[in-house]
């Protein structure tokens, strides 16, 4: 077994495997032109192995640059070139993170377009451009493939229509597959690759631009598995990271969903929002109130986070729905209501209940769980139990209240039947 003080694995997120597959893919597909060429600057100056059927060299790890600035190798899982395509994989290992797509193969495809900028009237006039920042041409141009989602609702770091390839991935992927260009020739003012030498003598335009597409085979599967089709993504998942690297069991999938969460429910004209500690409470809530689905928000533990970002956001109402246990540590004034920042005192707990009027518990000297507090409050075992329930809410509320100020907040107790049971209205 495993030691508790094991030090966790940090792993790579979607976006930086999809930048070390797309540099692959660019190799391949640039040097499958010239395979004499190598890529020099940060590749081993031998000869990479030939690929007995396609002739095209088969690059076996891969070393790019992260938005930090240091430098990361990925092993290549698979690599292909056929019909002036070249395809290269990577498998995504994210740590210790409990990440869904943990394992999962992230393709890149890489084509080459040529002619990408036309002289007229003396002026360049030039074909690729970022759906991200619209002004900003460059001589890469990334797309989603089988298994990246589609943006359909406004509000996300990706227009609507567009792929569901974050920003910070496509800086990532556009400055991996540059540094292929760039060995293959110049680049006037960051707009388009000027290709010289081998790579004109071998048929590339000299302004030739590269098409990435990203693909993931198992991403549409993937996808039920997270709140994409809440946020709008639909048909795949989101290719993500803000740094490249997956620190394991971190806050920062959790928050950065929520936050998008919240800016889907703002584009989208929403002025109630609904907080949950889990799904059995937001199932609950659907089912007595039915608010639009993007109203619904799953903070899980981050309650303070998600508060100040419905503040942020200027929502007019915020609803918070959590079960007993977690309602418990809100209505006790916890921020981070997760077991690793401190399990419930309970001995506090019962003193915390006598203190709103539970009435003398002397006939029961210890409580194990949360969940046998309130099963022993649910038998009515204490004069008006269902009282006590509604004093719990109100604490509850007064805590949220204080954080997101000026925003009303109702509170809902969820029984572990799944019904809401109390409420602060």
């Amino acid at each position: 077994m495993a030691s508790k003080n094991k030090k966790l694995r940090s792993g790579y997120t979607t976006g930086a495997c999809a930048a070390a597959a797309a540099k692959a893919a660019t190799m391949i597909l640039l040097s499958g032109k010239s395979v004499n060429r190598l890529i020099g600057k940060s590749q081993n100056k031998q000869s990479p192995p030939i690929h007995p059927f396609t002739h095209s060299p088969i690059y076996r790890e891969i070393e790019i640059p992260f938005p930090d600035g240091s430098r990361h190798k990925f092993k290549i899982q698979d690599s292909r070139f056929k019909d002036g395509i070249a395809a290269a994989s990577t498998i995504k290992d994210a740590g210790d993170d409990p990440d869904v797509t943990n394992g999962a193969e992230i393709r890149a495809e890489a084509r080459i377009i040529n002619n990408m900028v036309r002289q007229s009237n003396g002026e360049t006039e030039i074909f690729a451009h970022s759906p991200i920042h619209p002004f900003t041409y460059s001589p890469v141009i990334i797309r989603g493939g089988k298994g990246v989602g589609k943006v359909t609702k406004p509000g996300l770091q990706v227009p609507v229509g567009e792929s569901a390839i974050n920003p910070v991935p496509r800086k990532m992927i556009k400055e991996a597959v540059m540094e292929v260009i760039s060995e293959f020739g110049e680049s006037e003012g960051g707009d388009c690759p000027r290709f010289t030498g081998a790579a004109v003598e071998s048929g590339l335009s000299q302004t030739a631009g590269i098409e990435i597409t990203i693909s993931v085979p198992d991403g549409e599967e993937l996808a039920k598995k997270t709140l994409n089709s809440r946020l709008g993504i639909i048909n795949g998942i989101s290719i993500l990271g803000t740094t490249g690297i997956v620190k394991p069991i971190s806050a920062e999938a959790w928050t950065a969903t929520i936050t998008s969460s919240m800016d889907v429910a703002k584009a989208m004209g929403r002025s109630d929002i609904v907080l949950s500690a889990g799904r059995a409470s937001e199932k609950a809530h659907i089912n007595k109130f039915k608010f639009p689905e993007e109203s619904y928000v799953m903070m899980g533990d981050y309650l303070e986070f998600a508060l100040f970002e419905a503040k942020k956001h200027g929502f007019k109402k915020i609803h918070l729905c959590a079960q007993w246990a977690k309602m418990l540590k809100i209505a006790m004034a916890t921020p981070q209501t997760h077991v690793r920042h401190g399990a419930i005192d309970l001995k506090k707990a019962v003193e915390f209940l006598k203190g709103l009027g539970a009435g003398d518990w002397e006939l029961v000297q210890d409580f194990n769980t949360a969940m046998e507090i309130f099963e022993f409050i649910s038998a009515s075992r204490i004069t008006h139990h269902a009282s006590l329930f509604l004093k719990v809410c109100a604490a509850a509320k007064k805590y949220a209240e204080g954080i997101a100020k000026e925003i009303p907040v109702d509170v809902y107790l969820v029984s572990y039947e799944g019904e809401i049971i109390a409420d602060s209205e």
